[in-house]
C-alpha cells in the first residue's frame, strides 16, 4: 500500500515518524492561539490519522514556547460574539462551540491521543487536551480555565470531561477561580500524568507512543478506547457487560487473537493483521451517534 500523502495545513504540523503522528500547533508568534483555521485543520488532522493505519498514535504538542493560549483574542471585544462570514449574528441553534468540535473528534478517535503540554495552556488550549488520553507537562506548562475571568463558561465540552479526569470538587476550584496554575499543581490534581524537562517531553512522549504501536493490535486498543470513555457515563456496570460480551465473542475469532496468543506463546513480537480502517467488528459502533439539536 502507498504511503499516504502528508496534508498541508496552514496553522499545524503534521508529520509521521514510523507508527506515531506528531501533530503541532503552530502559531509560535502569538502562542499558538486558537483559531477557526486552526479548529477546520484539526478536526481534518484527526481523520487522516484515523484513515491512516500505519499511525498508530497521535501526539499533540505545541510549536515554540507555548502549548495553546487559548482562543485568538484579535477581534477584541467581540471575539466571543458569534457571527457569519456576512457580519450577521449566528442563531442560537447554529452556533457551535468550535472548541467542541474539536473535543468532540478528538472524543471519537480511533487511534490513542497523547498530549504533550510544552508550555502555557490555557482556555481552550487546555480543554482541548481534557478527551485526550494521558497528558505529559513539560516543568515550564501553565495550565488555567480562565473562563469566568472572561465572563463566560466553561467550553469544549469540558463541564462533562474535566470532572471525569480529576473529579468534581478539583474541577469546581480551578473553574470557578479561573487562576493559571503550574505543572505541579496540575499533577498533584490528576490533571497531568507526569511532568518532565523541556528537552526530554517529547521524548517521553514518543516513547509511550511507541509503547503502544509496537506492543498492541490497533483494532484492541480502538475498541478499548471508546469503551472505557464511553462508559464513563454508563448507568450501571451491565452496560460494560453488554458490550464487554459481545466484542470479546468477536474480537476472541479474529486474527488478531490468534496472533496475540501465538506471539506470547513463541516468544516473539507480535504481528497483528487487522487495520483499524477496514476490520472493526461488526458491533462497532454500538451507540447511537448524537445530535447537535
Amino acid at each position: 500500500m502507498p504511503d499516504a500523502p502528508t496534508p498541508n495545513y496552514s496553522e499545524l504540523l503534521y508529520e509521521v515518524d514510523g507508527p506515531v503522528l506528531t501533530i503541532t500547533l503552530n502559531r509560535p508568534d502569538k502562542l499558538n492561539a486558537f483559531t477557526f483555521t486552526m479548529m477546520r485543520e484539526l478536526i481534518d488532522a484527526f481523520d487522516n490519522a484515523d484513515a491512516d493505519d500505519d499511525v498508530r498514535a497521535v501526539i499533540v504538542t505545541g510549536a515554540g514556547r507555548g502549548f495553546c493560549a487559548g482562543a485568538d483574542l484579535a477581534a477584541g471585544d467581540s471575539t466571543f460574539d458569534y457571527r457569519d462570514t456576512s457580519g450577521n449574528e449566528a442563531k442560537l441553534e447554529d452556533a457551535r462551540d468550535g472548541g467542541g468540535l474539536v473535543a468532540l473528534r478528538i472524543f471519537e478517535s480511533k487511534k490513542p491521543v497523547i498530549a504533550a503540554v510544552n508550555g502555557p495552556a490555557v482556555g481552550v488550549g487546555v480543554t482541548m487536551t481534557l478527551p485526550m488520553d494521558v497528558r505529559l507537562a513539560s516543568d515550564n506548562a501553565r495550565f488555567g480555565f480562565v473562563f469566568a475571568r472572561r465572563g463566560l463558561v466553561p467550553e469544549a465540552a469540558s463541564s462533562w470531561f474535566l470532572p471525569r479526569v480529576v473529579g468534581i470538587g478539583q474541577a469546581m476550584e480551578w473553574v470557578m477561580t479561573g487562576r493559571v496554575f503550574p505543572a505541579a499543581e496540575a499533577l498533584a490534581g490528576g490533571l497531568v500524568r507526569s511532568v518532565h524537562p523541556s528537552d526530554e517531553l517529547l521524548g517521553v512522549a514518543k516513547a509511550l507512543a511507541l509503547e503502544v504501536a509496537e506492543n498492541t493490535s490497533g483494532v484492541s486498543v480502538a475498541l478499548s478506547r471508546q469503551m472505557l470513555w464511553r462508559m464513563l457515563g454508563a448507568d450501571h456496570p451491565m452496560e460494560a457487560h453488554k458490550i464487554d460480551s459481545r466484542v470479546i465473542w468477536e474480537q476472541g475469532r479474529s486474527g488478531d487473537a490468534r496472533e496475540g496468543v501465538m506471539s506470547f506463546l513463541e516468544k516473539r513480537p507480535p504481528d497483528f493483521p487487522l487495520r483499524v480502517s477496514a476490520d472493526m467488528p461488526s458491533c462497532f459502533p454500538w451507540w447511537e451517534e448524537r445530535k447537535f439539536e
